[in-house]
């Protein structure tokens, strides 16, 4: 079998994603996807042409951000119309799976130059809602009370609530973990730790959108965060059809009895984001014959379901699943990487799998960057490459949550 070698990889900076506020709202995504995609051809002399696939991930997937965005982002980026694309979504999870579909296409030795990555424009998901809301088959609808019966499935703040409630760690936990991700981000920031793989964003007429993170918030405090209240408590207990269900009652159907203790609010939780990024991968022989240097290999790729309801606790055996193919101890990892999609989903990862916190989420992470949901996945594999290469590490793990109850995961080796 072939390894997979990842040459490159590049991302946008993450825009507010609201709009009105967000330097990157006005944007297609087509745009912003195009604007990775271009970087990666520029930045290694890559001839279009010779792209067997473009894997994309993008979970809302209607309006503006339907229509297969990996193949119009790349017609859009001007590359030779015989690299196609495909969308897939795993909700969070898309952009470590678009990664794990590209890196398995060339170590099975079927294709030799792949792009894989991800885009989300999450300042337009409020308009893209009610379009979405049909495909989207979720169980928290009356749409499919079969399902609901079998997995009833709530919202994921909700379930963060739940979990934290279930593994009795405190909002003072969580709320440290939130102020440590800010100040991890200012400091990679300041030290330019991003600038490898960060890329400026242009509008159509050439002016520039946007070359910095702009959701970052270094001056966070505890007691900052303290004045904030529970995002999710109200919404846990609004009526979601006229039998009265709510997405408590969805918990509860699963857990009877849990008295809920909502300590997630926006300060620690992932930040609303719009963002694209991408990796080029290839076989040894396709990137020795362009005279490309190999950065990292994937030793390693697996995928993890858990209990639905609780939606979020897959990343732990996920990381276990992807350490035991790769023949890897969790103290040969020199960086590993979990989304912050909630304080609590990261907390937990590091206790169970009794982490050095100092090899965790090294720059901070979507508590203090945001979190563009399918494009999230692709952002942390190179962040953990670019954190490889400036501590000369070896080995870097990457996972996170996803909704269902899921979580990809993949083990790169720094070449």
């Amino acid at each position: 079998m072939s390894e997979a070698w990842i040459i490159d990889a590049c991302r946008t900076p993450r825009g507010i994603g609201k709009k009105g506020k967000g330097a990157l709202a006005d944007i297609h995504p087509q745009q912003l996807g195009a604007t990775v995609l271009a970087a990666l051809r520029d930045r290694n002399d890559l001839d279009t042409a010779d792209v067997d696939d473009i894997i994309f991930g993008t979970s809302a997937q209607v309006g503006t951000q339907g229509g297969d965005l990996a193949r119009m982002a790349a017609l859009d980026a001007g590359y030779d119309i015989k690299a196609s694309g495909v969308t897939i979504d795993r909700f969070c999870g898309s952009g470590i799976t678009t990664t794990n579909m590209a890196a398995a296409s060339v170590m099975s030795g079927l294709e030799d130059i792949m792009i894989a990555g991800g885009c989300e424009m999450m300042s337009l998901h409020p308009e893209l809602g009610e379009l979405q809301r049909p495909q989207r088959g979720a169980t928290m609808d009356a749409g499919n009370l079969h399902l609901r019966a079998l997995h009833p499935q709530t919202h994921q703040g909700v379930a963060a609530d739940a979990i934290a409630t279930l593994e009795g760690i405190s909002r003072q936990s969580l709320d440290e973990l939130a102020v440590e991700s800010q100040r991890r981000a200012a400091l990679a920031i300041a030290e330019g730790r991003f600038d490898r793989s960060l890329v400026p964003v242009y509008r159509q007429d050439g002016s520039l959108a946007l070359d910095r993170e702009e959701f970052p918030r270094p001056g966070t405090t505890l007691e900052g965060l303290a004045k904030l209240g529970p995002s999710f408590a109200a919404m846990a207990d609004e009526p979601l059809d006229a039998e009265g269900t709510t997405l408590r009652s969805l918990v509860l159907a699963r857990y009877p009895g849990l008295d809920i203790d909502h300590v997630h609010h926006a300060g620690n939780s992932s930040g609303v984001v719009d963002g694209a990024a991408a990796l080029l991968l290839a076989s040894p022989e396709a990137a020795q014959a362009r005279g490309w240097k190999p950065r990292a290999r994937v030793v390693a790729i697996a995928n993890m379901g858990d209990d639905p309801t609780l939606m979020l606790n897959a990343p732990v055996p996920a990381a276990r699943k992807v350490l035991a193919r790769a023949g890897l101890r969790k103290e040969d990892i020199d960086i590993w990487e979990i989304n912050e999609a909630f304080a609590v989903v990261a907390e937990k990862f590091m206790r169970d799998l009794d982490l050095d916190r100092s090899k965790v989420n090294v720059n901070g992470g979507a508590m203090a960057l945001g979190h563009p949901i399918a494009a999230t996945g692709a952002m942390l594999i190179g962040t953990a490459l670019d954190e490889l290469e400036r501590t000369d590490g070896r080995y870097g793990l990457v996972t996170m949550c996803a909704a269902g109850g899921m979580a990809p995961a993949i083990i790169i080796e720094r070449i």
